[in-house]
């Protein structure tokens, strides 16, 4: 091992999921064992457990500056970008799908995106899907050029999962808003939220998806933060929480872990910002420097996200080598489970560019001995295969 890090693993995989925070998992451990009431309940733990989980509901929204009550509790992300394209598209369209209404959304949107957006089009909406740009994020000029009087919505990712590139939300918002068009705007800005600088109001976003576990907060919640309150039917029937948007008693030591995350994130946002950009630029500088054939697949966007390919070397067979090392990042999106990358397909990159490319990605937690110490394995890893397969 490299005499510049002692430490048994090395974990760049943080775009998948994170470590939580003590501070989340003290706020879970006193939910469910102290204040573990059921928030709808009347008497005194009821009211206590309702208190921390608007507590909560104020962390969340606190971040990105939005109102409480329209931030809704859901599942995860997942759920979040469910609720937003099911409901969105209803609150503009009415109940059911008429003919020629239309949706916007790209080929490199994360499956909770895609997949609903092709059972609209199942349904009789007229879904148009753009393509990234060389740099992974859509071009605005073809946005624009797909905006129609009679798009219903447009989704849009902030921060793509795989490549971290932004996407233009902001020019989108103000291009809805110049010609006056009745379209809402969805963000998936689960890679985003807590990590890049904005608020709901510089973002110009109707709703926003968030979630907890990518902040360090506890997997099983997240949320969908709107500029002002939905009024379509409710996404769950029940018992009529989270504002009668979605039923079923609140996850409440999830949500309290997540508004402690939300609040550790909002205070050292600039300072982590800062903090991922040091780590990305040294570990493009350390792995272009050790492997000059390496293609960098992230340019420009988030610093949080690094998109790197070896062509000629395959994926998994580079990520198992560094897995057995105690060295963990990721082919692609976690869930997609090793299939091939949607996303650098639909960027249209080279095959061996996309059978070759990794993802690394960084938390407040990462440090640079970690980045130099994967540069020098990925670089000792990649040359005994390559020189493995010129045997052969």
């Amino acid at each position: 091992m490299s005499a510049a890090i002692a430490v048994k693993t090395v974990y760049l995989d943080n775009a998948a999921t994170t470590r939580a925070a003590p501070e989340a998992a003290a706020a879970a451990a006193r939910a469910m064992l102290e204040d573990f009431g059921n928030p709808s309940s009347a008497h005194a733990p009821g009211r206590r457990a309702a208190e921390i989980l608007e507590n909560a509901r104020a962390d969340v929204a606190g971040v990105i500056g939005a109102a409480p009550e329209n931030v809704i509790f859901t599942s995860g992300g997942t759920e979040a970008d469910n609720l937003a394209i099911f409901l969105g598209t209803e609150a503009r369209a009415g109940t059911g799908a008429k003919a020629g209404l239309h949706v916007i959304t790209s080929l490199a949107e994360h499956d909770a995106v895609l997949r609903p957006a092709q059972s609209l089009a199942r349904r009789g909406f007229d879904v148009t899907f753009l393509a990234p740009g060389a740099s992974g994020a859509v071009p605005f000029a073809d946005i624009a050029a797909a905006l129609r009087e009679d798009t219903v919505l447009v989704s849009l990712m902030l921060v793509n999962n795989e490549t971290g590139a932004v996407n233009p939300v902001r020019e989108t918002a103000d291009e809805i808003a110049r010609r006056a068009l009745p379209a809402l705007l969805h963000t998936d800005a689960v890679q985003g939220y807590g990590k890049l600088p904005y608020t709901l109001a510089s973002l110009g976003a109707d709703m926003v998806s968030v979630s907890a576990h990518k902040i360090r907060g506890a997997k099983g919640t997240g949320a969908l933060i709107t500029r002002k309150k939905l009024s379509p039917r409710p996404f769950l029937l029940g018992g009529g929480q989270e504002r009668g948007m979605r039923a079923g008693t609140e996850a409440l030591p999830a949500i309290a872990a997540f508004g402690a995350a939300a609040r550790l994130a909002g205070v050292s946002l600039a300072e982590n910002y800062a903090r991922a950009e040091a780590l990305n630029a040294l570990a493009v500088s350390e792995i272009t420097a050790r492997l000059p054939d390496a293609v960098i697949i992230s340019r420009g966007g988030s610093p949080y996200i690094l998109s790197v390919s070896l062509p000629g070397r395959r994926a998994e067979t580079l990520m198992n080598a560094l897995d057995a090392e105690g060295i963990y990042v990721s082919r692609s999106s976690a869930c997609k489970k090793g299939a091939r990358s949607h996303v650098l397909e639909a960027m249209r990159l080279p095959p061996p560019v996309i059978d070759g490319a990794l993802r690394v990605s960084f938390s407040s937690e990462t440090t640079a001995e970690e980045v130099t110490y994967f540069a020098e394995s990925f670089e000792r890893i990649s040359k005994s295969i390559f020189t493995k397969k010129r045997k052969r």
